[in-house]
């Protein structure tokens, strides 16, 4: 195969698990609804299952609805009918999710399931199978062509089943009013965990790092601070410590080309007033945006509380190391 046909080859694959989704879209009808209704109304878990391909699809449909605030677990369906229906009570609610829906594994699994009276929801591409007749809801899908070159392998299909999963989990999160904070809870861990739960007084620095010098200090001495403190700037405060100011490396250096005397005159006459800032209970994310999403970046904030008191300062570096 030469480079041309492996491109067309892929883009084949495209057009037939698009084609699918589309086709599955359309015949979308009132069982979703039901579906989504009966997971709301479940008293236990959503209990996800499936054989095959179709089993780590419905593993990872677990898993999203669990993370965005709808309990679920996979149980594999053969180990189920080995002990493991232990770990399902009436109260639950079983997503089945099977191509043919006629497997005899599936079967087997039914009429234990249906003997406890626990309620079903079939993802399945054939409502007269086994599977759609037993379930209490069932979601079909249609997939027109399998992407398989050979025509056998599950690809369209289980594309589809993954995002029936996808599409019960979004409507799921505007039922629950699951929003970012509850998001943050279930994902401490990893960059996106840190965007969401990583303040700034997590970050800053505080307390004898910050470089803070009085309104009319001269350059002199605040050049001290300054250097003592390694932070890139100073802030400039009143005497309740109320931020009025800031003065950059950067400041520094385009004011010596201008000012012979710059050791004598105040920091005041060469600071950036009423500069921007950072409350220290904002979002670590959001003092990333300030700094970056502007015509020239700003490479150091000063941190304030309520009262507008200068109570650290956060560096772009900082916030770099963090991972974010």
């Amino acid at each position: 195969m030469n480079r041309d046909e492996i491109i067309h080859d892929a883009q084949d694959v495209f057009d037939k698990e698009t084609e699918a989704i589309r086709a599955s879209r359309d015949v979308l009808d009132q069982d979703f609804v039901t579906a989504v209704e009966m997971i709301m109304g479940c008293r236990g878990k959503i209990v996800t299952m499936g054989i095959g391909k179709s089993g780590l699809v419905a593993r990872k449909i677990a898993s999203t609805l669990s993370s965005t605030g709808t309990q679920s677990v996979f149980v594999h369906p053969v180990e189920c009918l080995h002990g493991d229906m232990g770990m399902i009570v009436p109260q639950d609610v079983i997503l089945l999710l099977s191509n043919s829906g006629e497997s005899d594994e599936i079967r087997r699994l039914l009429m234990f399931v249906r003997s406890r009276k626990i309620k079903v929801i079939a993802v399945t591409a054939r409502r007269e199978s086994h599977l759609g007749q037993s379930a209490d809801a069932v979601i079909g899908f249609t997939v027109p062509r399998e992407a398989c070159p050979m025509g056998m392998a599950p690809m369209a299909s289980t594309t589809v089943q993954m995002v029936i999963g996808d599409a019960l989990a979004a409507a799921l999160i505007k039922l629950h009013k699951f929003n970012s904070d509850n998001f943050a809870e279930f994902h401490p861990a990893g960059t996106l965990g840190k965007r969401l739960l990583l303040k700034v007084e997590d970050l800053m620095h505080s307390g004898d790092e910050t470089p803070l010098v009085r309104s009319g200090t001269r350059m002199k001495d605040a050049l001290i601070t300054m250097t003592g403190k390694s932070m890139g700037a100073v802030l400039i405060v009143t005497p309740e410590h109320v931020l009025k100011g800031i003065l950059t490396d950067g400041d520094l250096r385009r004011a010596i080309q201008t000012h012979p005397n710059i050791l004598e005159i105040t920091v005041d006459e060469l600071m950036t007033k009423d500069p921007i800032s950072v409350n220290r209970q904002d979002l670590a994310m959001d003092a990333l945006r300030l700094m970056e999403e502007r015509s020239s970046q700003i490479a150091v904030l000063p941190v304030i509380d309520d009262k507008r008191r200068a109570c650290g300062i956060i560096r772009l570096h900082d916030l770099v190391i963090a991972g974010l």
